[in-house]
C-alpha cells in the first residue's frame, strides 16, 4: 500500500472511533445527569428551577464534547493535514 492509502485507511477508521467513543460517553453522562436531576426533583420539588437551570447548563456542556468530536472526525475525513503534507512529498520526489 502507498501512503495515501495508507493515511486515508487510518482517517476514516480513526474518524470512526472518534465518532463512536465521543457520542457513546456524552450519552452515558447525559443519561446520568438526568436520572440525578429527577431524583432530586422528587426529593425537592421547590429547588426545580435551580435544578432544571444547573441541569440544564450541565447538559450543554456534555453535549459540547459529543460535538468536538463530531468537528474532529470531520477534519480527519475532509480537511485531514497530513494530505497537504503527502502530497508535498509525492511531488518533490
Amino acid at each position: 500500500m502507498d501512503s495515501m492509502t495508507i493515511i486515508a485507511v487510518t482517517s476514516i477508521v480513526i474518524a470512526g472511533f472518534t465518532i463512536g467513543f465521543g457520542t457513546m460517553m456524552p450519552a452515558l453522562a447525559e443519561g446520568k445527569a438526568v436520572a440525578s436531576a429527577l431524583s432530586s426533583l422528587a426529593q425537592q420539588p421547590d429547588a426545580s428551577p435551580t435544578i432544571t437551570r444547573t441541569l440544564f447548563v450541565g447538559l450543554a456542556m456534555i453535549e459540547s464534547l459529543a460535538i468536538y468530536c463530531f468537528v474532529v472526525s470531520m477534519i480527519l475525513i475532509f480537511a485531514n493535514p497530513f494530505w497537504n503534507h503527502v502530497i508535498a512529498q509525492a511531488g518533490g520526489k
